[in-house]
């Protein structure tokens, strides 16, 4: 059984969008009852034209962080190849400060191949991107919590590091990791997140937690303190929702997130009156 309530984020790729519209949706979401709102961390527009704009995520992120004051914001999820985790830590602890202590720290290993290309940042190979995504949380984790943190990793290291102010949020913001391999990846989960996303119908999901499940009996952490959230590509049908939410709830899924845009206003607005009052308690 899960420990969480049913909740609901909404996702605003900030890829061939007028600023002005992203700004004015954010500003809407966060005057409806949606739990969490996200942009996500690309240098080029995914699944659609790369040439076209795409305004960077942290960047965008403190904007909205300044203009709305209910909502929990993030990155779903920020690429751990981008930066370097010592400056993303500061980044964060920025945001989380600018919201007033509303930051989910959502990290991945990174996957869109063609921006790296790009701009000549390295790629690695899939095992060498989730080694450095295990290090970094680390590393991130020590920087938040300690006076002068030490860390000496294959990939990144510390030298009595100070990381000052310390983010709001204690003893640090949520960290939400995204994720889809089922051996590595999950057991990185298992391991540092408060929160895991990944995207798949019920049934894939059913199979990834129980995946999860193993790698937290490994180290003996009981799996139901990991909030579960899907990404959902797009809408429900308001005729469906109901059943096609209740279908994830049932599997542990319990965040459902929608990766719309300015286009899906209307639906925004009638998904929250319509449906999340059908699960607040």
């Amino acid at each position: 059984m899960t420990q969480f309530p049913v909740r609901f984020g909404i996702q605003t790729p900030q890829q061939h969008v007028q600023w002005a519209e992203l700004l004015a949706l954010w500003q809407e979401i966060d005057d409806l009852d949606y739990d969490s709102a996200w942009v996500f961390d690309h240098f080029l527009p995914i699944f659609s034209d790369p040439t076209g704009p795409c305004l960077e995520g942290w960047s965008t992120l403190a904007a909205v962080a300044m203009a709305t004051r209910r909502v929990r914001l993030g990155l779903m999820v920020t690429g751990n190849t981008y930066r370097h985790p010592a400056v993303l830590a500061k980044m964060a602890t920025t945001v989380d400060i600018i919201s007033g202590g509303r930051l989910i720290f959502g990290l991945g290993a990174g996957w869109f191949e063609l921006e790296h290309q790009e701009y000549g940042i390295p790629f690695h190979t899939t095992g060498d991107r989730l080694s450095r995504l295990d290090e970094s949380l680390e590393l991130i984790k020590r920087l938040w919590t300690e006076d002068r943190a030490n860390f000496k990793g294959k990939h990144f290291s510390l030298n009595n590091a100070s990381c000052n102010p310390k983010p709001l949020q204690k003893p640090h913001p949520p960290i939400l990791i995204g994720a889809t391999g089922e051996n590595i990846a999950l057991r990185i989960v298992a391991r540092h997140a408060q929160m895991w996303n990944s995207f798949g119908t019920p049934e894939v999901f059913r199979r990834k937690i129980a995946r999860l499940d193993e790698h937290c009996a490994r180290i003996g952490r009981d799996s139901t303190t990991i909030e579960k959230s899907v990404l959902v590509g797009g809408t429900f049908g308001l005729d469906d929702a109901l059943q096609e939410i209740d279908e994830y709830v049932a599997t542990g899924v319990t965040h459902i997130v929608f990766s719309v845009g300015p286009a899906e206003r209307a639906w925004i607005n009638t998904f929250a009156e319509k449906v999340i009052p059908r699960y607040r308690t």
